[in-house]
């Protein structure tokens, strides 16, 4: 597992700026926090290559065409790979975020397609099954939200080149 990283508060302040606005400069960061360039970039280094922080553009799938979300909610045979399942469940290229929950199910899956229910179909009925611990699933397709924004996997992105 990964380690958390303890944020301090030049750090915290430095997320929440690029939360507002991940584009926002350098140099407009300095005059914000009052920090020198060299020491916003190395922060800024550190923190992306911990994991801690990811800059990227996201989408509101609800104001693009032909993209389709949906959970999927998945009950495992043996809970002691539970953790080896969820793994195994995130690397499928259709899933946005796979998440160990407690509750009547074991994992929620945050899925996204481009195109048309057909490709939910095949994910429920091919690449979800093609993982041997799934005992059971069940789909929800998410028909609006608020204040979701997700990051496009690669294989959408080469489909707009």
């Amino acid at each position: 597992m990964k380690e958390k990283k303890n944020l301090d508060d030049l750090d915290k302040k430095l997320i929440r700026h690029l939360s507002e606005d991940g584009r926002m400069p350098v140099k407009h960061l300095v005059e914000k926090l009052n920090i020198s360039n060299p020491t916003i970039n190395t922060r800024m280094k550190h923190l992306i290559n911990s994991g801690a922080l990811k800059i990227a553009g996201l989408v509101d799938i609800f104001r693009v065409k032909g993209l389709i979300m949906a959970l999927v909610a998945i009950g495992v045979k043996d809970d002691s790979r539970l953790d080896e399942t969820l793994t195994k469940i995130s690397e499928l290229e259709d899933v946005h975020s796979a998440y160990a929950v407690t509750g009547r199910y074991d994992v929620f899956a945050e899925v996204v397609f481009h195109g048309d229910i057909e490709e939910l179909y095949f994910f429920m009925s091919q690449s979800l099954p093609s993982i041997e611990n799934i005992g059971s699933s069940e789909s929800f397709v998410i028909m609006k939200a608020k204040k979701k924004w997700v990051l496009l996997p690669p294989k959408f992105l080469s489909r707009w080149d």
